[in-house]
């Protein structure tokens, strides 16, 4: 099955999302454009355009109604899916790297860069009936991360915990209600983490580090399952809805891509069995390190977005599905 190139944006992808039902696919990359297109044949529907730097993150909400970005022009903001438009815009001290929805949509967090003088800091807003007044009202939690920064973000099961990843490679969950940290991973990954993925039923999530490795750990305890070794910085990892894989993308960092060739294999697709932690698979396909990553919620394919500008979404053979490990 030849896959779907997806060709919007000028430079490289930071971030793919599918929304709940998987006919929708957004994409935000460096080029200040969001994209949003039809999973099924890699249409284009439109681009949400307003934002001045690079777009770090996004994240569509539960209904596809609202989508929340944040960027590197020290905004967040809010959009209606369908129309294109801006509701809501929040400045920040310094730029955005990491914003989600919880899982029912009422709440979004979002978290800034330990930059520029400011401390990195986690956000929770109320998103229930947002309007343009949004960017004045209070948030309504605010917790300064002292020690490290966070890069990559998740909503723990029932909207109460967020758990974050930080540059250090410490993952810690914070209790939204108190605002406290509640559980703390200790040193599990020896680098930052770039990526974390929950699990279809959420009581695991993957995470994806520079240290060379993906690794699987519980959602509540935060105990580490399984790890997943490769010879390269892991940039994003997500786990199949359907069965016990892991797909994982990487490469070297993108100012050492001129110095090797696309045969070398290090921008494959690597497919990990869950359980075992054995790699059974690898596409070939992006002309750069992977960015982002992302199972489709059926489960029946996955895409992939590159440092290459592009999004590719590969269907799976029918010898995926008859592939059962003895």
């Amino acid at each position: 099955m030849r896959p779907l190139m997806l060709q919007g944006h000028e430079r490289s992808i930071t971030q793919i999302k599918y929304n709940r039902e998987g006919d929708l696919l957004f994409s935000s990359s460096k080029d200040q454009k969001p994209n949003v297109w039809y999973s099924l044949n890699g249409e284009r529907l439109g681009t949400y355009d307003g934002h001045q730097g690079a777009v770090w993150c996004l994240d569509v909400d539960w209904e596809s109604r609202k989508l929340i970005t944040g960027a590197g022009d020290m905004t967040t903001k809010l959009w209606d899916v369908e129309y294109g438009t801006v509701i809501a815009s929040i400045a920040t001290k310094s730029s955005v790297r990491t914003s989600n929805f919880s899982f029912s949509g009422n709440q979004a967090a979002y978290s800034t860069d330990k930059a520029m003088g400011q401390n990195c800091e986690l956000f929770i807003i109320d998103v229930r009936n947002a309007d343009s007044t949004l960017s004045e009202q209070e948030p309504t939690l605010r917790i300064p991360m002292v020690e490290s920064k966070i890069t990559s973000m998740q909503w723990g099961p029932l909207d109460e915990t967020i758990i974050t990843g930080h540059d250090n490679g410490n993952i810690a969950i914070w209790d939204v209600r108190k605002g406290q940290k509640v559980v703390d991973s200790g040193v599990d990954h020896a680098a930052g983490i770039n990526d974390m993925q929950l699990s279809k039923d959420g009581t695991m999530f993957v995470t994806a580090s520079k240290d060379n490795t993906a690794k699987l750990f519980d959602a509540e305890s935060l105990m580490c399952l399984k790890t997943y070794k490769t010879e390269r910085p892991v940039n994003s990892a997500a786990i199949s809805p359907i069965f016990d894989h892991v797909v994982l993308g990487g490469g070297q960092d993108a100012m050492e891509v001129t110095t090797t060739s696309t045969k070398a294999g290090k921008f494959d697709s690597r497919f990990f069995h869950l359980i075992y932690e054995e790699e059974f698979a690898r596409l070939k396909g992006h002309f750069g390190p992977i960015n982002s990553l992302a199972f489709h919620p059926d489960g029946k394919s996955y895409a992939s977005g590159g440092e290459d500008g592009f999004v590719r979404v590969q269907s799976f053979d029918s010898t995926y599905f008859e592939n059962i490990f003895e």
